[in-house]
């Protein structure tokens, strides 16, 4: 499913999830970082630190990939299974398996990395969302 499709997504989410699928990940941090700071969901911080760990892997840094997906994967924890339709439970697993092949491939350069660890495809699924996330109403998530 397109994020053309989700209507209710918030602005902000469906540029990031539009430039995270073009793999413009740093734009897609960017497209996500003002609502987040208006908002501060744990959610988008998440995905915004998803997507740092992609830049990373564009430039063959392990150890910003590993510590970027660790990141990510506390944040985006307490969203699992799925949160506003994308399936968080997913992108722990890419988070995790990220984590460990920074440990072990260290020297691996750019267009290894993007063979070992290609961008996971976030896709919307309309019935996983619940329809009372804060993010949907612009206003800062309790916790």
């Amino acid at each position: 499913m397109s994020t053309a499709d989700a209507p209710h997504l918030p602005d902000a989410l469906v540029a990031y999830l539009e430039r995270f699928a073009r793999g413009e990940f740093w734009e897609s941090h960017e497209a996500l970082e003002a609502a987040w700071r208006a908002n501060r969901s744990g959610f988008y911080k998440g995905l915004i630190l998803l997507a740092s760990a992609f830049v990373h892997v564009g430039r063959g840094n392990a150890h910003g990939i590993g510590a970027q997906l660790a990141k990510a994967e506390r944040e985006l924890a307490p969203y699992a299974p799925a949160y506003l339709g994308l399936d968080v439970a997913a992108l722990l697993a890419v988070a995790r398996r990220g984590q460990r092949l920074a440990r072990t491939h260290r020297a691996a350069g750019p267009a290894e990395w993007r063979r070992l660890l290609p961008a996971p495809r976030l896709r919307v699924e309309p019935a996983r969302i619940r329809g009372d996330e804060p993010e949907l109403r612009g206003r800062r998530p309790e916790g």
